[in-house]
């Protein structure tokens, strides 16, 4: 069957998924090109920039000196931000963060919290005195759907870019010096990746979804997971239920993905590395 024009994009859509493919030619759960930059920001201590189809992030990660706080004396901390300014995408709009942002942020800050990608002691300097945060902003620059899996990319890949300078307490003034010309990479000790789903119809299970896509689903769903194949988490906003299996099935494809990932990830980071 071909939908005509003037169907409804959700009867067009139903007609590709009908042949088992979708409008861009892809298979149901085959993900877009993916393609990474690492190192883009100058003036970031560790940047990536990931296109996932059309959809475009940047993250730039900048690291400050602080105090950590009372509950966590030996620990620093990551603080993500994720940003859709409207120049990304004409459905938002000026102003305090949407709840499409806030909800990336917090799903963001949860992933970095329940994988451990980065121990924060790995962060502290001197206990209780001194340690670094880590600002991680992720930055949409173009809109078409499936930016979390996007985000987690650049900030992995990001992570792995930042380099942190050298810090000695002086032992007379109790101050710390900074050695700018001396730095370090951060130990990742989980290499997360997530794979995002869009369900069609309560039935039809298609991965990293366009943004009209997302739109006409009737629930998405993201599965983190790392190397061991460990499932760090499922994000179900809302949504129809969906079957063991399905969840399986989801699992699965997502373990293949982070394999993938991590490839090119790798890929470019040692390229950069053997450029500089």
């Amino acid at each position: 069957m071909t939908a005509g024009i003037g169907s409804s994009p959700l009867e067009y859509h139903r007609s590709f998924l009908k042949e088992n493919c979708r409008p861009d030619g892809r298979e149901l759960t085959e993900f877009r090109t993916t393609t990474l930059n690492i190192g883009s920001i100058s003036t970031a201590d560790g940047s990536a920039l990931v296109k996932l189809g059309n959809t475009t992030i940047i993250c730039g990660i900048k690291a400050e000196l602080t105090n950590p706080t009372v509950e966590a004396p030996g620990k620093g901390y990551i603080v993500p931000n994720v940003d859709l300014p409207p120049l990304c995408s004409s459905r938002f709009r000026p102003g305090p963060p949407g709840e499409q942002a806030q909800a990336a942020s917090q799903f963001i800050a949860d992933v970095i919290e329940s994988s451990e990608v980065i121990k924060t002691e790995d962060l502290c300097i001197d206990r209780g005195k001194l340690c670094w945060v880590l600002y991680c902003d992720l930055m949409c620059l173009d809109y078409d759907g499936n930016i979390l899996d996007a985000c987690v990319i650049a900030l992995l890949a990001a992570l792995k870019n930042t380099r942190l300078p050298e810090v000695t307490i002086n032992k007379e003034t109790s101050a710390p010096e900074v050695n700018l010309e001396k730095r370090r990479e951060l130990q990742i000790h989980k290499h997360l990746v997530s794979a995002s789903f869009c369900i069609f119809d309560d039935s039809i299970l298609i991965a990293d979804p366009t943004a009209e896509e997302e739109t006409l689903s009737t629930a998405n769903l993201t599965v983190v997971t790392d190397e061991d194949d460990r499932l760090c988490s499922v994000h179900k906003p809302g949504g129809t239920s969906l079957s063991g299996e399905r969840l399986q099935e989801c699992i699965s494809r997502a373990t293949t993905r982070q394999r993938e990932i991590q490839k090119l990830i790798d890929k470019v980071a040692h390229s950069v590395k053997k450029a500089q």
